[in-house]
């Protein structure tokens, strides 16, 4: 069996369409968000979601630590917002100067999501060169249900608006 090359498979990946996240998290006094496709429900019973953090990124550091976790879907006119936290590193204020409000577990909550959920942390799991987060949702709400969603598609922000 031939090795799959990792540029292969994450174009291959890439044509499955996803919605766009922003997982936020508060570690202390710091506040940080990192944009995120690799997010999935897991459970109705209990309400369960699945994120995945690979390991070099700059927030995974904090996933390891944290208890709870946020989970903010985008709309499609937050495509700015998906750019601002898909960026390498820390920013220079927090949550990168978006406005934000703190959720009830603490996590942030971006001002204009779609929607959210606050998540407190059931399991985390290795898998590959990704830490697996399992949490369980506490607290959620759909801000912006008649907006449209945020997609990504073959390494491109696309947006629908269409029912099919």
């Amino acid at each position: 069996m031939a090795e799959i090359d990792s540029r292969e498979f994450r174009n291959w990946g890439g044509h499955f369409a996803t919605g766009v996240t922003v997982l936020t998290v508060r570690v202390g006094n710091t506040v940080r968000g990192m944009t995120a496709n690799a997010f999935c429900s897991l459970s109705l019973h209990p309400p369960l979601v699945l994120v995945c953090i690979q390991h070099g990124a700059s927030m995974h550091p904090m996933f390891e630590v944290t208890e709870t976790f946020g989970v903010n879907i985008l709309a499609s006119d937050q495509k700015p917002l998906a750019e601002i936290f898909a960026q390498h590193g820390e920013h220079h204020e927090p949550m990168a100067g978006v406005p934000f409000r703190d959720g009830p577990l603490g996590a942030p909550i971006l001002e204009g999501a779609m929607g959210w959920a606050q998540c407190r942390v059931e399991d985390r799991y290795a898998g590959g060169d990704h830490m697996i987060v399992v949490g369980r949702v506490e607290e959620m709400e759909i801000e912006r249900p008649d907006a449209a969603p945020l997609l990504f598609y073959a390494g491109t922000y696309r947006s629908t608006g269409s029912v099919l």
